[in-house]
């Protein structure tokens, strides 16, 4: 079969690539075409464009960016027409997906939705979209199937991929991790600033602001595939250092994290690292989203998964440096340390086994 993929994020090329590899071993004659990131692309395939090029942070740069967000569209509704797949498979990302959802439906394509938006904290209203363009939903959070039941959408919890990503790693080093990285003895707080260029600057220069009080460890940022290693140089120096493309090992040498919220939340719990979950936006851009988002206490997906505080959330005029101290200080040693690890291991059951990549492929071949 042809499949037409498109993943707009990070995360998403993460999991696109998994579900490929799923694919592939079901359907020896499977055929990709895709909008993703390098990970879908060592599957195999053609990539049409990186996420890169697609990925937008914020009210304010969206508007900014709305010609360039409108071409894309334009340029993949024309790949697809040209192309025909067999079915286009959703990863996430809404804003775009939905748009191209409803024209592939039109075309009499199989649409196939993976990994829900978040629909559920805002612009419920898009479940009638899902409902009338979408042929199956598969969702990767237990509450989500509750959710979609009570608007009459079908949907499938095939359990959540980061399991099977994680699960396939191999045993690390931490004193080889160090070596050949260029790192000192010293017991390491890993820094997830996130993946888009002003979203980094924006979280890292708070982030190490909490350097004077933690002389005893050394800091290492995780560096997004998105950018180019020079980026980040201007925050090096002794006792800060940077490693590219290796996140998932980086946290398991790591005693604690300082995560921006998005998906690596979830990703440093499910690797058992005690974290801080950090989040500051634009004002405008924070003042809107929080008019439009409803019924949500938490901004993390390990909070929102557990329905209560796991790990702390600073937000906004909370993050600062006195209380990134405070709650740094909490989760490297003592009881707080300790309830964050027991509470990790409830999260695991409540995702469920390993296994959704291959469950996912399982119902897009049946479909």
């Amino acid at each position: 079969m042809k499949y037409y993929i498109i993943a707009g994020e990070a995360s998403g090329d993460l999991h696109g690539s998994n579900l490929m590899k799923a694919l592939k071993q079901k359907d020896p004659d499977a055929e990709f075409r895709f909008w993703g990131g390098d990970l879908m692309k060592a599957q195999g395939g053609t990539l049409v464009k990186h996420y890169r090029d697609l990925a937008f942070m914020g009210f304010l740069e969206v508007v900014m960016n709305l010609r360039t967000i409108l071409n894309n569209i334009k340029f993949c509704k024309e790949d697809i027409q040209n192309n025909r797949p067999d079915v286009l498979i959703l990863v996430d990302y809404p804003g775009f997906n939905l748009r191209i959802a409803r024209f592939a439906k039109e075309l009499g394509i199989k649409v196939i939705y993976y990994i829900s938006p978040q629909l559920w904290a805002w612009k419920e209203g898009r479940v009638e979209i899902i409902k009338k363009y979408v042929d199956e939903m598969m969702v990767i959070l237990p509450f989500e199937e509750d959710f979609y039941r009570k608007h009459g959408v079908h949907s499938h919890f095939v359990g959540h991929p980061l399991l099977d990503a994680i699960s396939d790693l191999k045993e690390i080093s931490i004193d080889g991790f160090k070596k050949e990285n260029g790192l000192n003895e010293k017991e390491i707080i890993a820094l997830l600033p996130g993946s888009r260029k002003q979203e980094v600057e924006k979280m890292l220069e708070i982030m190490l602001s909490v350097r004077p009080h933690f002389k005893n460890y050394q800091f290492v940022i995780a560096g997004a595939p998105s950018l180019p290693k020079e980026f980040y140089q201007k925050y090096v120096d002794d006792n800060v250092h940077f490693v590219s493309n290796r996140t998932y090992d980086l946290l398991r040498c790591s005693k604690a994290a300082l995560v921006t919220s998005g998906t690596a939340t979830l990703e440093t719990a499910l690797l058992n690292i005690p974290e801080v979950v950090c989040y500051r936006g634009s004002a405008v851009s924070y003042a809107i989203a929080k008019r439009l988002v409803k019924n949500i206490n938490y901004i993390s997906l390990v909070n929102l998964i557990m329905d209560r505080e796991v790990v702390k959330e600073l937000i906004q005029s909370d993050l600062n440096t006195k209380n990134l101290v405070d709650e740094l200080n909490k989760i490297l040693e003592g009881e707080k340390r300790k309830q964050v690890l027991n509470d990790y291991s409830l999260l695991r059951e409540k995702l469920g086994g390993k296994g959704a990549s291959d469950h996912a492929a399982e119902v897009i071949l049946k479909v």
